[in-house]
């Protein structure tokens, strides 16, 4: 590869690093046509952009970045794929599905999720369990609302009792 070549995938790469916010190292080797196709066809309805790159230009692209991502660098060994997202556990549940039917690939081996790096297949489950940003404002907008209603619907039952009352009075007022 030419080395003009190497210099735009590596800008290729920064540009698509910094436009979005998470992203998993893993390794798909030995996967065959159907499954690695199987594979894309899941990151694709999941929105998560799968690339197959070369180690080196991937660690040149992220030593080029503000961010220190030196933690990742011993984690660029072998086939490595990179799955981009901006929903942090999207590809962490995908990797667990396709485990099941794929033996046992693709094999996480980091991740960028929410400025912090979790390194080693074993932080499969802690990254299923992270919530995005999204999932935790409905979270609190949920918190919020329920004494919100648990108030009103007191207020409604309470007008219908005071109503009840007043018709049972003027009832026997006659």
């Amino acid at each position: 590869m030419k080395k003009e070549d190497k210099a735009a995938l590596i800008s290729t790469l920064k540009e698509t690093i910094s436009s979005y916010s998470h992203f998993y190292i893993t390794d798909a080797s030995g996967l065959n046509a159907e499954q690695t196709f199987k594979l894309r066809q899941n990151c694709f309805k999941s929105d998560i952009k799968l690339m197959v790159v070369k180690n080196t230009l991937f660690q040149k692209a992220l030593e080029e970045l503000e961010c220190d991502y030196s933690s990742l660098f011993d984690t660029l060994k072998g086939s490595t794929a990179i799955m981009f997202c901006n929903n942090g556990n999207a590809p962490a549940r995908l990797i667990k599905d396709m485990k099941k039917t794929l033996n046992d690939k693709p094999e996480l081996k980091a991740a960028y999720v929410q400025e912090c790096f979790y390194i080693g297949a074993n932080q499969l489950d802690t990254l299923i369990a992270l919530k995005s940003k999204e999932e935790l404002l409905g979270e609190i907008i949920g918190m919020l609302q329920s004494p919100m209603q648990n108030v009103l619907s007191a207020l409604q039952s309470g007008g219908n009792t005071i109503h009840g009352v007043l018709k049972t009075l003027g009832e026997r007022a006659e």
